[in-house]
């Protein structure tokens, strides 16, 4: 079945595409975000899939040594192949957010956007330094013993 000239799948992979992108603009929770970006993820593999099978193509695995298809006959399996490293690398991204929102929820105590902004500002000391355990100290002269200038 065809929507607007393309397949189905394609057709709502974009459309997820879009939403998530929706969601990511117009969200001011960080959790959203990150659900949002997962999302977002799913939608541009569902899209690969999409392209890379055709109507009647067979999957390209061959049941026996003797038993050959012919290449038009085949479903392209580089996107089938890039896709499963994009579901790796999206994988391990939605982790690294889960665990830097942990972090921050722990310190700040939100998951709001503008909140998390704001008092991430508040740290910051009159020459723009933030006074945290992420700044490596380069010279210890440079800081009294109250850790600034």
């Amino acid at each position: 079945m065809q929507i607007l000239g393309m397949a189905t799948i394609e057709f709502f992979a974009i459309a997820l595409f879009f939403i998530a992108i929706f969601g990511l603009i117009t969200s001011n929770n960080a959790i959203k975000s990150i659900v949002f970006m997962t999302i977002l993820n799913a939608a541009v593999i569902t899209f690969w899939i999409g392209i890379g099978a055709r109507e009647g193509s067979l999957p390209p695995i061959m049941e026996t040594p003797d038993h050959i298809y012919m290449i038009g006959e085949m479903s392209d399996p580089v996107p089938q192949a890039l896709m499963i490293t994009a579901i790796v690398i999206g994988f391990s991204v939605t982790a690294i957010n889960i665990i830097m929102m942990n972090t921050l929820f722990r310190r700040y105590k939100t998951s709001d956007w503008k909140t998390l902004f704001k008092m991430m500002r508040e740290e910051t000391v009159g020459d723009g330094k933030i006074l945290s355990d992420i700044v490596f100290i380069k010279d210890e002269k440079d800081f009294d013993e109250e850790g600034a200038k």
